[in-house]
């Protein structure tokens, strides 16, 4: 019988989360402990073999993963990476978008359209909390969720600290002298964690600094694209007060800010600094650059392919969440 990763744990008397973490190239495990999962790896001739698995157990070898839009760099830039980690274990990736239709990624959650063409899914929806409180966990088809949820405890997350990274772009504008800062992509119609996350992690910053946090700092986007954060930007360059600093809630919204700022008449970084978060790599070779959030998506890839390939084998496993870790970039659109 081919050897599975519960036999290589068993084997080296570790985790399933711990080889799968080894198997995928994670890099925050310990030397020892790898070279144990690598010496049961070698020794019980471990392989990950899709054709043999399914003829095994009736599975396909195939992940889904879900995102809002695959032309947004990030989730494009995410893709990329979720592929490299789930080929390393022997599966593939079939890549949907639900294009924000929020009835679409009910019936994916619910179990829709899935019927016996995935092993397993990862999901990164736009759905609000009330949204995410009506679904429940199905043993036929482990999921993982991505980006920025409220861990409950029923699925596994592999979560974005997007207070923390907020905050940390705004300090940094505040760190530069800045006085008069104000945001781009804060979306009020929608209940989404993404723009509530990053907006108090924006205002949290200014409080910090004895500074006035009003929600009136921060111009409203349907979406994050470089067009919105156009448009948004016009609007406080024609303000009243004008800002001398811009934290925009994507790096699309930023690309889009800063030509709003160059139109207007004014210079990036001098007359207005602007930063975004994702770290996309357009923003690396913009001019000028872009200072940024990076977020960490081979991180996310990673720690998403071998939980659901680990929940794969073992379905009732107590649902863990993942947070990504972050790295400001500071370059030369805040002067670096």
């Amino acid at each position: 019988m081919p050897v599975t990763l519960r036999d290589v744990a068993e084997h080296a008397n570790v985790s399933l989360r711990t080889v799968s973490n080894v198997v995928s190239g994670y890099q925050h495990v310990s030397e020892r402990m790898r070279l144990r999962v690598q010496r049961a790896i070698e020794e019980l001739d471990y392989r990950p073999n899709p054709v043999a698995r399914t003829l095994r157990t009736g599975r396909t070898g195939l992940l889904a993963l879900v995102v809002p839009e695959i032309d947004v760099p990030f989730f494009s830039e995410l893709a990329r990476d979720v592929i490299t980690a789930a080929g390393e274990l022997g599966y593939r990736v079939m890549i949907d978008q639900t294009s924000h239709d929020h009835r679409r990624e009910q019936e994916l959650l619910r179990g829709g359209d899935r019927g016996m063409l995935f092993d397993g899914m990862l999901f990164a929806p736009l759905a609000t909390a009330d949204e995410l409180s009506g679904v429940e966990p199905t043993p036929t088809m482990p999921l993982v969720l991505l980006g920025e949820h409220t861990f409950d405890g029923r699925f596994d997350h592999v979560a974005i600290d997007n207070v923390r990274a907020a905050f940390d772009a705004t300090d940094h504008l505040l760190d530069l002298g800045r006085t008069r800062v104000a945001a781009i992509g804060g979306q009020p119609k929608e209940a989404y964690a993404t723009p509530l996350q990053r907006t108090a992690g924006f205002l949290h910053a200014l409080e910090a600094r004895g500074l006035d946090a009003r929600p009136e700092l921060v111009e409203p986007t349907e979406r994050y694209s470089r067009a919105e954060g156009y448009a948004a930007a016009t609007t406080l360059m024609r303000s009243e007060i004008r800002p001398d600093a811009l934290f925009c809630y994507s790096d699309l919204l930023a690309m889009g800010a800063m030509r709003a700022v160059f139109d207007a008449g004014l210079r990036v970084p001098d007359d207005v600094a602007v930063i975004g978060i994702d770290d996309i790599e357009e923003g690396r070779y913009s001019r000028p650059s872009l200072s940024t959030v990076s977020l960490d998506t081979p991180y996310i890839a990673q720690a998403a392919v071998a939980r659901i390939v680990a929940r794969i084998e073992e379905p009732e496993l107590d649902a863990e969440e993942f947070v990504a870790p972050h790295a400001l970039r500071v370059r030369e659109s805040t002067g670096g």
